[in-house]
């Protein structure tokens, strides 16, 4: 169902708060989901099933503008994307219904507890790879790189229908794991998240509630930053920050993990 809240004044903080998220996801592969949710959640106190909802149709703007963006930088790989994308669409529509049965409370913990789990899978995946000698993309056998994308992209749609966060943890997690430059992976990612976050979307009409006024105070800032935001990546040299990246990333999901449990 399609509803509008009522104005309040700390929605004016929204474009600006979306602007940031637009740029940073962007950068990064997502579309912004993740941090949509526990903005949502614990600075609007909207309920969990409506953050869901809202926070996917927030991210299509998104995933459009840094489509077109890394479209435009040559960082997409078609054929992995595929790859992930099949079996995200079946997990985005199986999420779809599991948010419709599930409690406010029970999701927000489910979020938490999933960030922190993925959150120490990439550490350890940092600490694993840190003193060897790691293979290129190329190096991978064809069936080792549809095993990793279709199980990183079930995960991810399942995450994307189920939490409105676009998936992107996943969808990095899964990429990282291909040892692709990281240009790439936030290319590619975004594709991904973008499919993914349709697919999802569209359940949604059928089993949730969207709020459009929070939507459009969002997607003011979003669009925006997330068209600006592949264009300074292609002009920064990335592949000593990769390292760096991971471990932040990981360390954000930490935080929001215990903060949307504890909370």
């Amino acid at each position: 169902m399609i509803f509008h809240s009522l104005f309040e004044y700390s929605y004016l903080w929204l474009p600006l708060i979306g602007f940031v998220i637009g740029f940073c996801a962007s950068v990064i592969g997502g579309g912004g989901g993740f941090f949509f949710l526990p903005v949502l959640i614990l600075f609007y106190q909207v309920p969990a099933q409506v953050a869901v909802a809202t926070s996917l149709a927030a991210t299509i703007p998104v995933c459009m503008a840094g489509t077109f963006s890394h479209y435009r930088q040559n960082n997409i790989d078609k054929k992995i994307g595929l790859i992930f994308i099949i079996t995200g669409v079946v997990g985005a529509l199986i999420g779809a219904y599991l948010t419709s049965i599930i409690s406010s409370d029970h999701l927000k913990i489910a979020f938490g507890i999933y960030c922190v789990i993925l959150a120490f899978q990439m550490f350890l995946n940092i600490l694993k790879n840190k003193d060897k000698v790691r293979k290129t993309t190329e190096d991978m056998s064809s069936r080792y790189k549809t095993s990793r994308g279709s199980s990183y992209g079930f995960l991810a749609g399942i995450i994307t229908g189920t939490f409105g966060t676009s998936g992107t943890a996943p969808v990095l997690a899964g990429l990282f794991s291909l040892n692709m430059p990281l240009k790439v992976i936030a290319g590619t990612s975004i594709v991904v998240v973008s499919v993914n976050t349709v697919s999802a979307l569209g359940a949604h009409f059928m089993v949730g509630r969207i709020d459009l006024t929070l939507v459009y105070f969002l997607t003011i800032g979003t669009f925006l930053g997330a068209l600006i935001g592949p264009q300074k990546m292609a002009k920064v040299k990335l592949e000593s920050a990769e390292g760096h990246a991971r471990f932040w990333f990981a360390v954000i999901m930490v935080i929001f993990g215990v903060v949307m449990i504890f909370s």
